[in-house]
Formats: structure tokens, C-alpha cells, sequence
């Protein structure tokens, strides 16, 4: 596997950014916690949205992906409530 810096650095500004939006919506806290829950996050949203016939489009693909990663955030930190 080949991942360049760039690729890695957006990957994680990506889960910095979506693991933020969804500890507004459901409370938490710590950087290392935003970015876990918005890498985990961008995993889950990609396979739950599609698997529902969601499509976001917000006209940029940056965006799109980081809703869809606060998306998956939000649902695995409520899952994770729920079952403890």
C-alpha cells in the first residue's frame, strides 16, 4: 500500500473535522477523540448511507465526505451509548 503524506494529513483533517461537527450534536470532547470518531465515522457513513439510498451532494466532494463522516460519527457514538 502506497499513501502519500498529503493523502494521510487530509485523511485525518477530514476526521479531525467530522469527529468536531458530531461532538457538537452529541457531546464529547479531545482531539484524539474527534479524529478516532471521524476516521471510524467516514468508515461506517460510507457502507450505512449508500446501504440506505442516501446520496449527499453539496457540490464539493471535500464536503461531501466530511458530512458523511459526521454521519457515521454521530451514529457509532450513539450506538456505542446505547450498548454501555
Amino acid at each position: 500500500m502506497n499513501i502519500s503524506l498529503t493523502g494521510l494529513l487530509a485523511t485525518l483533517a477530514i476526521g479531525l473535522v467530522a469527529g468536531w461537527l458530531a461532538s457538537l450534536v452529541v457531546g464529547g470532547g479531545g482531539l484524539l477523540k474527534y479524529i478516532v470518531w471521524g476516521l471510524l465515522g467516514s468508515v461506517v457513513g460510507g457502507f450505512l448511507l449508500p446501504a440506505l439510498g442516501v446520496s449527499i451532494n453539496l457540490g464539493a466532494p471535500l464536503v461531501n465526505q466530511i458530512v458523511v463522516s459526521a454521519i457515521g460519527a454521530i451514529v457509532l457514538v450513539v450506538v456505542a451509548r446505547v450498548v454501555s
